[in-house]
């Protein structure tokens, strides 16, 4: 039976978890704390603590994850990295190269470009981040790239673009009452729907292997009142209030977001590992949401 153990089941994981298991995958992954693990058992996955600081911790007496690792045929990374690079790999990197393994994913993101000032990039850009939490995940990617080759592992990381899709969305924003519309001059921001995530990754593991990095976004760039404005439509609201950047008082990690402004291409994941997004842009993905049907 195929096995995919996920470091970090979360929002992104649990969709592609979902899929697999219509398949007939057995899943198991780790959350933070005993409540995201039983949340973790009650999706009928096997569950383990994995904080970042220590080897994970089981269910069991003394059972951590790595029996699990070892029999895992496909290993997803999702965990954030900490200051000195990826944890999953500090922890768990025997169990990972010791493991049946055919396939390895680390889920990174865009945000390593920095800053382009609008303009287009592609996988061949240089990785250049502005920010430490970028940062981070370029020093967490190359630690992956050099496991793989000092374990010949096949890893492959995918760079995600802002990920949205139901309960974490515009729609929901603006539902909720939460939805800010901040406007700096000529921003815009790149999107995925988790469902393309999922899709991504699919066909990923089901394709030779060709590259060791993918872009993950959708094919329009856009600016985030546009976005909002276009949500209010579909819900017969008015759209949100704008409010200049320079008078937004966002956080620092606000701040950091709207600190690069860069336009991503996706073509690496239509050429090369035949994608089709069910939600090429923001308009089909939040009008999917709107409707209830994703």
């Amino acid at each position: 039976m195929p096995t995919l153990f996920c470091f970090g089941l979360g929002y992104s994981a649990r969709h592609l978890a979902a899929k697999l298991e219509e398949e007939g995958w057995h899943i198991a992954g780790t959350a933070r704390s005993d409540d995201g693990v039983e949340r973790i058992h009650d999706l009928g996955y096997t569950g383990f603590i994995f904080d970042g600081l220590s080897p994970s911790k089981g269910a069991g007496p003394s059972q951590g994850a790595g029996p699990a690792v070892r029999r895992a045929s496909h290993v997803l990374i999702s965990a954030p990295p900490d200051a000195d690079g990826d944890p999953v790999l500090r922890h768990h990197g025997d169990d990972i190269a010791q493991s049946n393994a055919e396939w390895v994913g680390y889920l990174s993101t865009i945000g390593v470009y920095g800053d382009h000032g609008g303009g287009w990039v592609d996988e061949t850009t240089p990785a250049t981040p502005s920010s430490e939490r970028s940062r981070r995940r370029a020093l967490a990617e190359q630690q992956w790239l050099d496991f793989a080759k000092a374990s010949g592992k096949r890893v492959e990381i995918f760079r995600l673009a802002g990920i949205y899709g139901p309960g974490s969305s515009a729609i929901d924003g603006l539902k909720a009452g939460t939805t800010r519309s901040v406007v700096k001059k000529d921003q815009v921001f790149n999107r995925i729907h988790v469902e393309d995530i999922a899709r991504t990754l699919i066909a990923a593991f089901s394709r030779p292997h060709l590259h060791a990095i993918y872009n993950v976004t959708d094919d329009e760039p856009a600016p985030p009142q546009d976005v909002n404005a276009y949500a209010a439509q579909l819900l017969n609201l008015p759209p949100p209030n704008e409010i200049a950047y320079e008078e937004a008082q966002l956080s620092e990690m606000g701040r950091s977001f709207y600190s690069e402004n860069k336009r991503v291409h996706n073509d690496r994941i239509k050429n090369d590992l035949g994608v089709k997004l069910a939600f090429p842009t923001y308009r089909e993905g939040l009008a999917a949401i709107a409707k209830g049907a994703v």
